[in-house]
């Protein structure tokens, strides 16, 4: 079995700015495997190229999937499914990037191996699913609103502003003017506040806010609760939830009312569809959030938020207006009722363009099968 990890930096057409502040190209991992039988295998780890996210950044996840993850879900052999792989890499403490975009490869082969689309593998019922945007921190008001609009003008489900102290009020108040009290609208803080920030933060309620987003520190559990206890507007976590048990915990505690699920930051599509399963049960609003992932990350993000506890709008901006180009081709695209087609094709779902890979590839490891596995 043929099994690398590729780095690539794709340009962004224009900077994302969040409070971490402002990403340019996007680096990101993926993991390519291949079988005798010639089916293969796409996934995407993407971790971000610096740790204010995450303590796991792009160079972290190559190392660790290279020296350690491949190696792992190559020994459970090559007739091997995603659960095997998925059990396989469970003795890997965090890193759930590097875990994720390993598993994602095996998803990907046994849909392939089975003729079937990832949404079949996963148990997908819908074949469209509905998609918000992501609008980054702008140098005026005036540009924000104007980005939002042009979404809205192209169906977008939900608008989800980046915020952090000082730029939030202001802020939300002149969107909100601008789409009017019909339109979903939520903020996300990337935990750019304190408790100290409760009754500033407490203002938003006035918004009808579909939720804050990660308003405290990643690791803020306990005082995500309190803060939850001091406003009215539902508290939905990102960075805090890094597996099932964090998801588990932060619904007990009642720090949050929401769920943002990742399947990358929770260590893979199992542990993704675990999650699914346990938000469905307590009846909490759940999506899925993006990482500015090209169309090979997309593809599996599309395929789990077809699921039928994905109750609100997935983080899915086209690639299009991410990328000068996406490694995949054809990609995706929204449509004017800001819906994107859930890909049938057997396998990933989308051709992978294998020259526009390597034309953004800056470096690459090839792992080797273990003796006598082929």
């Amino acid at each position: 079995m043929l099994a690398e990890v590729l780095e690539v930096a794709l340009p962004l057409l224009r900077p994302f700015v969040t409070s971490f502040g402002a990403t340019t190209t996007r680096r990101t991992v993926l993991v390519h495997i291949q079988d005798e039988q010639g089916h293969e295998g796409w996934g995407e780890a993407p971790a971000l190229d610096h740790p204010f996210y995450l303590p796991e950044t792009a160079s972290s996840a190559f190392a660790v999937i290279a020296e350690h993850a491949l190696p792992l879900a190559l020994r459970a052999g090559p007739d091997a499914g995603p659960e095997e792989v998925a059990a396989a890499l469970s003795p890997i403490r965090g890193n759930t990037f590097a875990r994720a975009g390993v598993e994602a490869a095996w998803w990907a082969l046994a849909a392939e191996r089975e003729g079937l689309s990832l949404r079949e593998v996963m148990g997908g019922m819908r074949e469209r699913v509905p998609v918000g945007q992501s609008v980054g921190i702008h140098p005026s008001l005036e540009a924000t609103v104007e980005e939002v609009m042009a979404g809205q003008a192209r169906g977008y489900r939900r608008v989800k502003l980046k915020v952090k102290p000082g730029w939030d009020l202001e802020l939300v108040a002149a969107v909100r003017s601008a789409v009017g009290n019909d339109v979903m609208l939520q903020v996300d803080a990337n935990g750019s506040y304190t408790l100290d920030d409760a009754e500033r933060l407490a203002r938003l309620d006035r918004y009808g806010l579909a939720c804050i987003e990660q308003p405290l520190g990643w690791d803020q559990l306990v005082a995500h609760a309190e803060l939850q206890r001091r406003i009215a507007t539902p508290i939905c976590l990102d960075e805090c939830l890094r597996s099932v048990g964090d998801v588990r915990l932060a619904l007990e505690l009642g720090a949050c009312r929401n769920v943002n699920l990742k399947p990358a930051r929770v260590g893979g599509i199992s542990a993704a569809l675990a999650v699914h399963r346990l938000c469905r049960e307590a009846g909490v609003p759940l999506w899925c959030g993006g990482m500015l992932e090209s169309g090979i990350g997309r593809a599996s993000n599309l395929a789990i938020s077809s699921l039928p506890g994905f109750t609100d709008p997935a983080d899915m901006s086209p690639a299009s207006e991410l990328f000068a180009h996406d490694l995949v081709d054809p990609t995706y695209q929204v449509d004017p009722d800001g819906c994107i087609a859930v890909p049938d094709r057997p396998g990933l779902g989308f051709p992978v363009r294998d020259d526009r890979v390597a034309a953004a590839t800056v470096r690459k490891a090839v792992v080797e099968p273990p003796a006598g596995d082929g």
